[in-house]
């Protein structure tokens, strides 16, 4: 439930607080006292976009902050707010409450936090989804569409979730496999050709066998071959110089004063020492002999290792030439080359468009679609029955809202498979039994619809609780004794939720636990509205505003006062124990 809404600069309002309690809350004031900016306020919080119009004249943004708690929700409905709030990275208050908060600035952006975390709207609109159901003239409005048609029935009965939730898995598997078939029956010859042109290009590759990370080593290798005479010379010239042997062209060698043989005789100079310091030396040289050793060993094996084959290089050339001619067609390198075979390769074995693979298909998409069929009567007959159900139940009800004789029908017309089902949902109206049931949006009037909404919300609202249901004007154009009917229904709808009604209506307003009223002050530079919570003789003089504007007289108030009075009568004999 919402316990507390605080709002800043949102239309003529610019700073106030409002403590809600459960049961039914009313807000009542004169037109344009700012009633509406309330709304306005949850239904920010609730995620709609952004309305940079409703920021106070002068401020520079405006912000909303609604406290909600989950104390009494159905577990599976708190764990859900639960999850949105923890995913957002959220958490409760010290006070075991969510706080949602939505900032919009004069220029049109707007920022949004739940439980202390930045979200995007959506996941405000997510929260809220679980928390509140506002109702205001667009949702009479959207109450003649199908889709809405549909999700109010679905609603109505428990049963449906279950039903409806195995007929959209079978539907999704159905739906895939036949677009499956679809595709490849029309496309045959498309994908025999994407066949061969997956093979040659496997094919090609696999001639080449190229392996990952030869390119690079092979263009080390060629450059190494383009310069294997000067690389030859220089480490023989090094390694004549370190061991002092020079091959001869005879197959001889010639003796030479090598850097070995200099630093042999230095290292035996020292050697036998006992002075400290050149014994030190001595070691010194005597590591520097181990490397020169090692030194020479290595260049000895590079030079063993020079490519002699005058043919290796031509060699090394061509495959270089193989591998690019495989990297301008496929990829940049050869391991993006060695990865596209095996993707291709992968989509090869994906494509079957032999007789026996469709014919195979075909009974998959049979199956799927058996599954479907068996799924959709379920459905159906969960919905068949929810409709009766709702029809009779939602007539009781608006034949208590002044239309006496009015028949309200859910019908099933039977149609092509859909995600949402076999059937469309169509709402209908009968001004008295027997006449034409018509749809609601041709039977009913603005006022009726009102009516029509508000006795689907009780209906519906039988099997919930601690949700929080806003009614915005949704009494315009009612009034007598449909007006007291639709105080009494709201305040039963609160006896196991907490409903928020904004009414012009006194008998609406003479029904509720709690009776805000909104004021608005004029001033010479600027338009304000507060909120006051209303009790004892305040709440008997707005009623009597309400009657007939007649708050200043004893009249008016023994009015208010004997219609207070008949509420509370009302109230107490159909309150739960």
């Amino acid at each position: 439930m919402l316990a507390e809404l605080a709002i800043n600069n949102v239309g003529v309002i610019p700073s106030e607080s409002v403590e809600f309690s459960g049961g039914l809350s009313v807000l009542t004031g004169e037109t344009g006292a700012g009633k509406t900016m309330v709304v306005f306020g949850l239904r920010m919080l609730a995620g709609d976009r952004a309305d940079a119009s409703r920021v106070r004249s002068g401020a520079a943004e405006a912000a909303v902050e609604g406290r909600f708690s989950t104390t009494g929700m159905a577990d599976a409905q708190r764990v859900a707010v639960e999850e949105i709030v923890s995913e957002a990275g959220g958490q409760r208050d010290e006070n075991d409450e969510y706080i949602a908060t939505r900032v919009i600035k004069s220029t049109g952006r707007s920022r949004a936090h739940l439980g202390g975390r930045s979200v995007p709207a959506a996941t405000l609109k997510s929260f809220a989804g679980e928390m509140l159901a506002i109702h205001g003239q667009n949702d009479q409005l959207r109450l003649v569409s199908p889709e809405h048609q549909r999700a109010a029935l679905d609603r109505s009965d428990d049963t449906i979730a279950d039903c409806l939730s195995a007929y959209s898995e079978c539907y999704a598997t159905w739906r895939g496999l036949a677009r499956d078939l679809a595709q490849r029956t029309a496309s045959r010859r498309e994908m025999a050709q994407e066949v061969d042109r997956l093979q040659f290009a496997i094919n090609e590759i696999a001639t080449v066998d190229p392996q990952p990370g030869e390119d690079t080593e092979l263009q080390a290798m060629i450059r190494r071959l383009q310069d294997v005479d000067t690389l030859r010379e220089q480490a023989q010239t090094a390694l004549v110089a370190l061991d002092g042997m020079e091959a001869l062209g005879d197959g001889g060698f010639d003796e030479q004063s090598s850097a070995s043989d200099f630093l042999g005789e230095a290292s035996s100079a020292l050697s036998g020492t006992e002075d400290p310091e050149l014994s030190q030396l001595a070691d010194r040289l005597e590591e520097l002999t181990t490397q020169l050793g090692e030194i020479s060993g290595e260049l000895g094996m590079f030079l063993s290792t020079l490519p002699s084959d005058p043919q290796a290089l031509e060699e090394s050339l061509h495959r270089q030439q193989e591998l690019k001619s495989l990297t301008r067609k496929y990829a940049p390198d050869i391991a993006g080359v060695v990865a596209w075979k095996a993707k291709a390769e992968a989509k090869l074995a994906s494509i079957d468009t032999s007789p026996e693979a469709l014919e195979e298909l075909k009974k998959k998409v049979a199956r799927a679609e058996k599954k479907l069929k068996a799924a959709a009567k379920k459905l159906s007959a969960a919905r068949a029955r929810a409709a009766k159900t709702l029809g009779e139940a939602v007539t009781e009800e608006i034949r208590g809202l002044a239309m006496p004789k009015a028949e309200f029908q859910v019908v099933l017309e039977p149609c092509e498979p859909s995600p949402a089902g076999a059937e469309n949902v169509e709402f209908r109206l009968a001004a008295h039994p027997g006449a034409t049931a018509q749809p609601i949006a041709q039977a009913a009037s603005g006022g009726e619809l009102s009516r029509v909404m508000l006795a689907l919300e009780v209906v519906v609202a039988q099997s919930q609780s601690s949700t929080t249901l806003v009614f915005d004007e949704v009494d315009a154009g009612v009034g007598g004794r449909a007006a007291v009917e639709i105080g009494r229904r709201l305040a039963r709808l609160a006896q196991r939720n907490q409903v928020i009604v904004v009414t012009h209506l006194p008998q609406v307003a003479a029904y509720a636990d709690q009776h805000l009223h909104v004021s608005k002050d004029v001033s010479d530079s600027s338009v304000t509205s507060a909120v006051e919570d209303l009790s004892g003789e305040r709440r008997v003089e707005e009623l009597a505003r309400m009657l007939a504007g007649l708050d200043d007289t004893e009249t008016g108030k023994a009015h208010a006062t004997e219609l207070l009075a008949t509420a509370a009568r009302d109230k107490d004999s159909f309150a739960e124990p």
